[in-house]
């Protein structure tokens, strides 16, 4: 899981990105149809057409930083949104990256009554 540090946003690229893109092309993207500054900071996160990869784009300071994730079996579920961007907390990106419903993650116990 990447360090996410407090105060950053966690942007979800909405629709599918061409996959064959690295820095220089997403950074694009993000700045010219995103309207989102990708030096800000800020993590930008691309999804490809089969839904199995995603790439996350993040400016630490220092340098731009790619970061990628394919998943062996399932699907990243994303939003239904076709342009734009929708943003998430840094939980849900944690959930996203594991293949998790983000949008409505699920307790795996139930709280007992003491008595």
């Amino acid at each position: 899981m990447i360090p996410v540090p407090g105060g950053v946003k966690v942007w979800l690229a909405t629709g599918h990105t061409d996959m064959r893109k690295g820095f220089d092309g997403l950074a694009l993207i993000a700045q010219e149809t995103l309207k989102r500054d990708p030096h800000s900071g800020h993590l930008i996160v691309f999804r490809g057409r089969r839904g199995d990869l995603v790439k996350i784009l993040w400016h630490d300071g220092q340098g731009m930083c790619l970061f990628a994730k394919r998943l062996e079996r399932g699907r990243f579920l994303w939003p239904s949104t076709v342009d734009g961007t929708v943003t998430i907390t840094a939980a849900q990106l944690g959930y996203l990256l594991e293949g998790i419903d983000w949008r409505m993650p699920q307790q795996t116990w139930r709280q007992t009554a003491a008595g």
